[in-house]
């Protein structure tokens, strides 16, 4: 059993009034030690001990359960550089069942405005966040923005740019580049959402892949989305990252359009605009794991410039 100290037993024994059976490692994320806790007449939760930016993976679960229904697992805790979650049973598979029951979950997420909870910037500014979050282990800001194109511009696709080229993943030829294609980027390149609800911002689950997907183990349904990296922006940003590395196929798009209308142009999204938007998620796993992504980066940056 992976040691746990006498302190952080008896926080979670009293978070959870329950003694803690045993202990055991989980697949875990970027940013802690993840542990499945067992506990004598309770179910099971999940400690994950790292840093102070657990913090934000709480409040980022916590916003998505209070903003949205999107099943996230509850937070049952927080100590410094720790915190506290209910277990999730999962392990299924993303069946064209399970992809249509994500695609209605997504669809209802992005319906969400800032509107909704009176979380907009200064003069109604809708493309942002109250506070700035994270994605793995990374800085991600939220300034609020007027429109879509200013926040994806400036908030991500150069923000990372120069987090990953500061870090030296980056070659500064590489950054120059993507530093003029931003400059040259229009409200063509970056339309807003469409749809009933305006061309405002959308609440994000923000680092939606196969990883942060929990199916139930009968595959017929999404038991969790877990690790968010919140925010209000344009629903197509999460529905490119989910073809990036094969999370979601035609069950989950299929029922995504007849569930939003927030797609108003789904070929020069799947043409262009996914590839626009993936740099910032290939420039995420540039900063993290290195030269290795480098490749798939130019390749996706050479299709749409």
């Amino acid at each position: 059993m992976p040691p746990l100290d006498e302190p952080t037993r008896t926080w979670i024994e009293r978070a959870t009034g329950a003694t803690v059976r045993s202990a055991a490692p989980l697949a875990g994320g970027c940013i802690a030690d993840v542990l499945r806790i067992d506990l004598d007449d309770a179910p099971p939760v999940v400690l994950k001990r790292g840093d102070d930016s657990l913090a934000i993976e709480a409040d980022m679960l916590r916003t998505l359960a209070e903003r949205s229904e999107l099943p996230v697992p509850r937070v049952v805790a927080e100590a410094p550089a720790a915190i506290l979650v209910e277990h999730v049973t999962a392990g299924g598979s993303l069946t064209d069942r399970a992809q249509a029951h994500a695609a209605d979950l997504l669809a209802a997420l992005h319906s969400i405005t800032p509107h909704h909870h009176a979380a907009a910037g200064p003069d109604g500014q809708t493309f942002g966040f109250e506070r700035h979050t994270l994605i793995g282990p990374l800085h991600q800001p939220n300034d609020w923005a007027p429109t879509w194109l200013d926040f994806f511009r400036d908030n991500r696709l150069l923000h990372m740019t120069r987090l990953a080229s500061d870090h030296g993943a980056l070659p500064h030829r590489l950054r120059d580049r993507l530093e003029r294609f931003a400059a040259d980027l229009t409200e063509s390149d970056c339309p807003p959402p469409a749809g009933a609800r305006g061309p405002h911002g959308r609440l994000l689950h923000g680092d939606c892949w196969t990883g942060n997907v929990l199916v139930a183990p009968d595959n017929s349904r999404i038991a969790a989305f877990i690790d968010p990296a919140v925010y209000y922006g344009s629903p197509e940003i999460e529905l490119a990252f989910t073809t990036l590395f094969g999370t979601f196929s035609r069950p989950f798009f299929d029922r995504y359009a007849e569930r939003s209308d927030a797609v108003a142009d789904w070929p020069g999204f799947f043409d262009r605009r996914r590839d626009l938007y993936n740099l910032y998620p290939l420039l995420v796993h540039v900063r993290l794991f290195g030269a290795g992504y480098l490749t798939q980066l130019t390749n996706t940056l050479d299709r749409v410039n």
